[in-house]
C-alpha cells in the first residue's frame, strides 16, 4: 500500500492508518555501505522505531572517503561522469539495499538530484564539472523508476538546493514531471537548503508535502528558525504535510568552521520547537558520522559544503543517545494518537518564543527548554491534569497549577532538563 495524504492534508497515512514520518538521515548509503554493515544498521534503527530512511540516489558530494568504488555512471577520459552511460552494477547494489530495508519495514525517501548535479545551484558553482546535462535527465530518471518505484518511495526531487535560478528549476521540474508520469502514486517533495523558505510558485503547486531544514548553524538568530520556518510555511503556502527534514545533527560540528558541536539538548529543542510550531507530520534525525558514513582512518574534508569538523566513525555515531530522544517523540505521538498539532502561542503569556505550545483534541503540549513558571491565558478550572515529562531521563511527575494575579500558572518542574508539559483539559 502506498503512503497517502490525509483528508485534511496535514499528515500521512499508510494502509489507512496514521503514519508519523520518523526518518534517519543516511545520505551516503548506496556508495559507502556494504550489505553486512547495512544489516546491522537496519536492525538497530528498527529497534529505535525509525520508519523512513533518507538516502541520496547519487554519490553525496561531502560523503566520507570509502574503500568501495560504487559509481552510477561510466567515466570519460577526463575522469568525469558520462551521464549518458549508466553502470548497472551500481543500481543493482542500491536495489538490494532497498529490498532489505523494506523487509525491515522502512519506507524510503530518495533524493533524485542533489544540488551539485544541477546547474546554477550554490554547490554546482563550486564544482561545475559535476553538472548533469539536461538531455541526460530522461535516461537517468527512467533508470531511477526502473530501480526504485516498485518500493513506492517518497521521491525527494532536490537535495539541499536553493532554487534561485530558472535553469536549476527547469532541471528539477523535468525530473519531477518524468517521475510523476512514470510513478504517479509516489509522493514528491523538495529538500531545500538550510533556513530557506521561499519556494517558486510552480513547485509549490506540484509537490505533495513540504520539507524544510533548519540546518546546522549555531548563530543565535538561526536557532529561532526551528519555529519561525514552520510558521512561515503555515501562513504563506497551501496546507500540506510539513516536516523539518534536516534539523541540526547530533554531534555534527557547527557550520562555517565554527568551533563547537550540537548535542542532545540542541537536537531535542530543534525537534520539539518544529513539531509544536506546526511541522507535525514527522521529524528527521541525523547523526554526524552516519549521514556521511565515516569510518576509522578514512578522510573527511572540513572544507567541503558547510565546513563541518571531523565526525566520529559510524560505529560510534550510530549509538548516540539523541536518537532515542527522537524515538520518544514517535512514541508520544502514537500514545496520544496525535495526527496534527495546532500551534497555540496565542494563549502563552511568557514573553519568550522559545517555549512552544500546541493543541491536539483535548490536550495542550508545551515544550519548555529552560525551567520557568508557565503563564497561560485560560481558565485554571479548565485543566483536568498535568503530566511533566523529562525529555532526557524519561521520568515523569505530576504538575501543579495555581492562580496568581488572575493568571493561570503552571508550577516549575523539578527536573534538570528540558521537558514536555502535557496538559489535559476537562470535557466541558
Amino acid at each position: 500500500m502506498n503512503i497517502t495524504i490525509s483528508e485534511n492534508k496535514r499528515y500521512f497515512k499508510k494502509n489507512n492508518k496514521n503514519f508519523f514520518y520518523f526518518a534517519d538521515t543516511c545520505w551516503s548509503a548506496f556508495t559507502n555501505i556494504d550489505l553486512d554493515s547495512w544489516e546491522y544498521y537496519l536492525q538497530y534503527r528498527r529497534r529505535q522505531g525509525f520508519n523512513v530512511l533518507q538516502i541520496n540516489i547519487l554519490p553525496q558530494w561531502d560523503a566520507s572517503e570509502t574503500h568501495f568504488n560504487y559509481q552510477p555512471f561510466e567515466k570519460d577520459n577526463d575522469g568525469l561522469y558520462d551521464y549518458f552511460h549508466i553502470k548497472q552494477e551500481y543500481f543493482q547494489h542500491a536495489r538490494k539495499m532497498c529490498e532489505r530495508a523494506k523487509e525491515f519495514g522502512f519506507e524510503l525517501a530518495l533524493v533524485v538530484l542533489w544540488c551539485n548535479y544541477v546547474p546554477d545551484t550554490w554547490a554546482n558553482k563550486l564544482m561545475k564539472s559535476k553538472t548533469m546535462p539536461f538531455d541526460a535527465i530522461e535516461n537517468y530518471i527512467k533508470k531511477v523508476h526502473e530501480t526504485f518505484s516498485t518500493f513506492n518511495p517518497f521521491y525527494i526531487i532536490s537535495g539541499d538546493t536553493d532554487l534561485e535560478n530558472q535553469s536549476s528549476i527547469n532541471h528539477y521540474r523535468k525530473a519531477s514531471h518524468l517521475l510523476r508520469h512514470l510513478a504517479p502514486d509516489c509522493l514528491q517533495s523538495y529538500h531545500i537548503r538550510g533556513r530557506m523558505v521561499e519556494l517558486p510558485e510552480e513547485i509549490i503547486d506540484e509537490i505533495d508535502f513540504y520539507m524544510y531544514q533548519t540546518g546546522h548553524s549555531a548563530k543565535e538568530s538561526d536557532k529561532e528558525m526551528c519555529y519561525q520556518m514552520p510558521e512561515y510555511f503555515l501562513t504563506n503556502y497551501p496546507v500540506k504535510p510539513l516536516i523539518n527534514s534536516e534539523p541540526c545533527y547530533e554531534s555534527i560540528g557547527y557550520a562555517g568552521n565554527m568551533y563547537g558541536r550540537f548535542h542532545q539538548f540542541d537536537i531535542r529543542r530543534a525537534a520539539w520547537q518544529s513539531l509544536l510550531a506546526g511541522a507535525s507530520a514527522g521529524i528527521t534525525y541525523g547523526a554526524g558520522g552516519v549521514y556521511s558514513w565515516h569510518e576509522y582512518g578514512k578522510h573527511f574534508s572540513p572544507c567541503i559544503g558547510e565546513g563541518f569538523d571531523m565526525p566520529h566513525p559510524w560505529q560510534i555515531a550510530l549509538h548516540y543517545p539523541g536518537a532515542w530522544d527522537y524515538s520518544d517523540i514517535k512514541h508520544i505521538f502514537c500514545e496520544y494518537k496525535i495526527t496534527d498539532l495546532n500551534p497555540r502561542q496565542d494563549i502563552l503569556l511568557n514573553e519568550t518564543k522559545e517555549i512552544r505550545i500546541a493543541e491536539y483534541q483535548n490536550r495542550y503540549f508545551i515544550y519548555v527548554p529552560e525551567n520557568t513558571t508557565i503563564k497561560l491565558k485560560m481558565d485554571i478550572n479548565d485543566i483536568e491534569s498535568i503530566i511533566i515529562l523529562d525529555l532526557e531521563t524519561r521520568r515523569k511527575e505530576i504538575g501543579n497549577k495555581y492562580k496568581k494575579d488572575g493568571i493561570c500558572c503552571l508550577e516549575m518542574h523539578t527536573f534538570g532538563h528540558d521537558v514536555l508539559y502535557i496538559v489535559e483539559l476537562k470535557n466541558i
